[in-house]
C-alpha cells in the first residue's frame, strides 16, 4: 500500500486586512445573504462574483419545499453571471453566512456542486478564481478551485 497527503494552502484575513475592492465584494456577498430564500433552514448564503472587466454579479441561496429544487447562493450567481457575460471570466468570489440573526464569525465553504460549477468555470475560461469565504472574525482565502477540490472530476477524467 502507498500512501500520499494532499495539502490546501489557506490564507487567512481579518476584514480589515482586505483590499478594497474584496471588501466592496464581500459587502455585496453579505446584503445578497439577506435576500435569500430559505423559511426550511434560515440558513442565508451570498455570493459575490467579480468578473475580469469589473463586473460584480451577486446572489443568494434559494430554497423550496422539494429540498433537491433548491440552489445554492453560489451556482445561482455563477449561473446568472455566465448566462449574462459568456465570455469573461470570473476572477474571485466571496461567500457569506447568515444565521441565527447574524453573520457566521467563522467561514462557511461550498458544498461539493458548487465547488464542481467552479472548477468548471475556471477550466472554461482558463484562469484560477480566487475564492474568499467570508466569517466576521476571519476571512479564508482560497487561490483556485483545486484547493478545495483537489481529487476533482474535470473534462480529463472523461477520456
Amino acid at each position: 500500500m502507498k500512501s500520499q497527503s494532499i495539502e490546501t494552502k489557506i490564507d487567512i484575513y481579518t476584514p480589515e486586512e482586505l483590499s478594497v475592492e474584496i471588501r466592496g465584494l464581500a459587502d455585496s456577498a453579505q446584503y445578497a445573504a439577506t435576500t435569500s430564500y430559505s423559511p426550511y433552514s434560515d440558513f442565508k448564503v451570498g455570493a459575490a462574483l467579480l468578473l475580469a472587466d469589473g463586473s460584480v454579479f451577486a446572489a443568494s441561496n434559494q430554497e423550496n419545499a422539494a429540498y433537491p429544487s433548491g440552489l445554492c447562493a453560489e451556482r445561482v450567481a455563477m449561473f446568472y453571471a455566465n448566462a449574462q457575460q459568456p465570455l469573461t471570466p470570473v476572477t474571485a468570489i466571496v461567500i457569506a453566512a447568515y444565521t441565527n440573526g447574524k453573520f457566521k464569525e467563522t467561514p462557511i465553504t461550498p458544498c461539493g456542486a458548487c465547488r464542481q460549477v467552479l472548477l468548471e468555470t475556471e477550466l472554461r475560461f482558463g484562469n484560477e478564481i480566487d475564492i474568499y469565504l467570508w466569517g466576521t472574525k476571519e476571512i479564508y482565502h482560497i487561490r483556485g478551485v483545486r484547493q478545495l477540490l483537489p481529487l476533482c472530476f474535470a473534462k480529463e477524467s472523461l477520456s
